[in-house]
């Protein structure tokens, strides 16, 4: 059985020969890497079949280093309404974001025209040629899109200047976010249609920042929309939600989401409790963040009593979904498989 094979067993509610270990981190190539893919270590890749075009924005970028060495990127996006802007800086292939597009009230409107103005187009030939090339040691998963609202929080303003505006100017996020539905149902009528297997919509809902309440007024129906969209079309979806989820346990249950990924015991309930909460879905882990700095005999033990928690263990993947220290990756990725190969030898 190929490490992708195993893959979409187990996202299909089955239990494959062995758990899957899918790991959106790559270990650094070499034989270290190679024996650890013999051994069933499956590469998760993210992929979007969108691109996204606005004809009547234009979108200038300026590379640059500040006078403290930083290399900065500036990206001014002109509109008919005004100029909006990001600043971000690039540090070891990683993208900070120092200034977002919004700022003051003046840019909703902007926002909205950019928005309105999106020309989605699919590339369907582009994810073909990452078939063919990837081969059985890769599952290729389809980021759909962040929801209306994650967009608004995560893209345009960021969290502080997010939970501000949503006292202060409310009425204007819910016209940006009636805006961005429509974009949304372009972007997964596109994805239903994509030979993608497996599609992840939305990421990063925070239950301290988004109440039940508004989880339910806000997202509950986008991702039922797309749940819907997605089974007519015979693809598995599911939602990256990697924070502390005790306050949607139920919510999510209630959702027709066939996988909740990056779920993590070092926030959210034990392994345990989420499969009680959520027998018919599949629980596709985060190896606990703070896990990767122990030792590699404490991180088999580890990877041993998730497996125990999740028995029999359909319907489950451990998997590593955040950053890992780059010394320790190689070290930690064999101890995890040593640690699924002890299991399953013993039963």
């Amino acid at each position: 059985m190929t490490p992708r094979e195993r893959s979409i067993i187990a996202l299909r509610g089955g239990r494959p020969d062995k758990i899957p270990f899918l790991s959106d981190v790559r270990a650094p190539e070499g034989t270290a890497e190679r024996e650890l893919r013999n051994r069933g270590l499956c590469i998760c890749a993210w992929d979007n079949t969108c691109s996204y075009h606005t004809p009547n924005v234009k979108k200038e970028s300026i590379h640059y280093t500040d006078d403290a060495g930083r290399y900065l990127i500036r990206t001014v996006y002109s509109t008919p309404y005004g100029n909006l802007s990001t600043l971000a800086e690039y540090v070891n292939h990683t993208q900070w974001t120092l200034e977002y597009l919004y700022k003051s009230p003046e840019d909703y409107r902007k926002l909205r025209f950019m928005v309105e103005d999106t020309v989605v187009v699919p590339q369907y030939e582009n994810a073909q040629e990452l078939f063919s090339k990837r081969g059985e040691d890769v599952l290729s998963v389809d980021f759909a899109a962040y929801s209306p609202l994650s967009i608004i929080m995560y893209q345009y303003m960021g969290t502080e200047k997010f939970c501000y505006e949503w006292a202060d100017n409310l009425d204007e996020i819910v016209k940006l976010y009636k805006a961005l539905e429509d974009l949304k149902r372009k972007v997964l009528q596109i994805a239903a249609k994509s030979p993608y297997e497996v599609v992840i919509y939305d990421a990063n809902c925070n239950p301290q920042i988004i109440s039940p309440e508004n989880f339910i007024k806000y997202f509950k129906p986008n991702y039922e929309e797309a749940v819907n969209l997605m089974h007519k079309s015979g693809k598995l979806i599911g939602s990256h939600f990697d924070g502390n989820n005790t306050p949607y346990m139920k919510l999510l249950g209630e959702i027709g989401f066939d996988f909740v990924n990056a779920y993590d015991v070092g926030f959210s309930p034990p392994v345990k409790e989420a499969r009680k909460a959520w027998p018919g879905k599949v629980l596709w882990l985060n190896f606990p963040c703070a896990w990767h700095i122990l030792s590699a005999e404490e991180i088999r033990r580890k990877t041993i009593q998730l497996i125990e928690e999740a028995a029999p263990g359909n319907g489950f993947i451990i998997g590593i979904t955040e950053s890992v220290p780059g010394e320790r990756i190689l070290q930690n990725f064999k101890a995890i498989m040593d640690g699924i190969d002890e299991y399953e030898g013993s039963h």
